[in-house]
């Protein structure tokens, strides 16, 4: 990826800086933190300097701003969110992403789906598919606790697989076609091989068809909101004739997801797109800051850095160089 971005200026962004803090200022540690909550004993005027490092610091106005814009924009461009978790991976954050209005949650991993459910996120898309016999039965298990989770297929042999363990476990699974946006990473070939998935899926016995997913990733970091633009939507026009050949056919078709932070503005220009799987934009980062945005093409300020490192330095005897406690 071409980014002009410097981590200057990203620190600049993230509202980073060389701050020197007295050794005499208590310092908490993670696991007296973890207690303190436990306790409702953290107090008000608790700063961040007092934590020890590293520490993953989160500017909860930043990061409430971001799913703010994230939320209107599309709400204006007449499409959903369904945000995906693996950028964050923590419940709560998950929790506020539906309160501000998402549709669900996504999670790669059955782990992943499993803690966001047991946490109370009850409307989970997992977007990659359960293979081995393990995470299909665990896949299975939520299925039959968590009516709101839903899984990906994208070949037969996986479906028939998935059938055959909802059918011995007495329930009826969720499922969505994962389509191929010629990354050939995951997913099925859209058109003619995809319908056939999708029927073959309609007609398992312990399956119920409930759409299908298309995550266009390898545009999400172009750089340049003309190319990207043009670029997604011309790699996402598959999947979206193979959305309507699976509507012609009468086939289920309440979710078409799909989309990113990098093109959660173009997305709904994708016909039958219902839900964008935008991730990064909860804490942004340096490759996607560089990328530009509609009204800025060198920097993409759409979100705002979230998420930061508070570090020490150790040592500072070197001309030119410091060394810090975070790697």
């Amino acid at each position: 990826v071409n980014n002009p971005l410097s981590r200057r200026h990203f620190l600049k962004a993230a509202g980073a800086g060389s701050v020197f803090i007295p050794s005499s200022v208590k310092g908490y540690t993670g696991t007296e933190m973890r207690g303190l909550a436990r306790e409702g004993a953290i107090e008000a005027d608790v700063s961040k300097w007092e934590l020890d490092t590293p520490a993953l610091i989160v500017d909860l106005d930043a990061l409430e701003g971001n799913l703010a814009t994230m939320q209107n924009t599309l709400a204006r461009n007449g499409i959903a969110s369904r945000p995906h978790a693996k950028t964050h991976k923590c419940p709560a954050i998950a929790r506020m992403q539906l309160e501000t209005g998402s549709v669900g949650i996504c999670t790669a991993k059955v782990g992943e789906a499993e803690v966001m459910l047991e946490h109370g996120i009850d409307r989970v898309l997992m977007t990659t598919t359960n293979v081995t016999p393990v995470k299909i039965e665990r896949a299975m298990a939520l299925s039959r606790w968590y009516p709101g989770f839903v899984q990906a297929t994208d070949t037969p042999t996986n479906a028939r697989d998935l059938s055959a363990a909802a059918e011995a476990a007495g329930i009826s699974a969720d499922v969505v076609i994962d389509i191929d946006s010629g990354g050939h990473r995951t997913g099925i070939t859209p058109g003619r091989p995809a319908l056939e998935l999708a029927q073959l899926v309609d007609q398992l016995p312990a399956l119920r068809l409930v759409g299908m997913l298309c995550y266009d990733g390898g545009s999400q970091h172009v750089q340049g909101f003309e190319a990207r633009r043009s670029q997604t939507l011309e790699r996402v026009a598959p999947a979206a004739e193979t959305f309507s050949m699976l509507q012609r056919s009468g086939l289920n078709t309440e979710i078409f997801s799909g989309g990113g932070t990098g093109t959660y503005n173009v997305d709904h220009e994708t016909p039958g797109f219902t839900d964008v799987q935008c991730g990064s934009y909860v804490f942004m980062d340096a490759q996607y800051l560089g990328i530009g945005g509609a009204t800025d093409s060198e920097v993409y300020s759409d979100f705002d850095p979230s998420l930061t490192i508070l570090t020490t330095v150790i040592n500072s005897q070197y001309q030119g160089r410091v060394t810090t406690d975070a790697g």
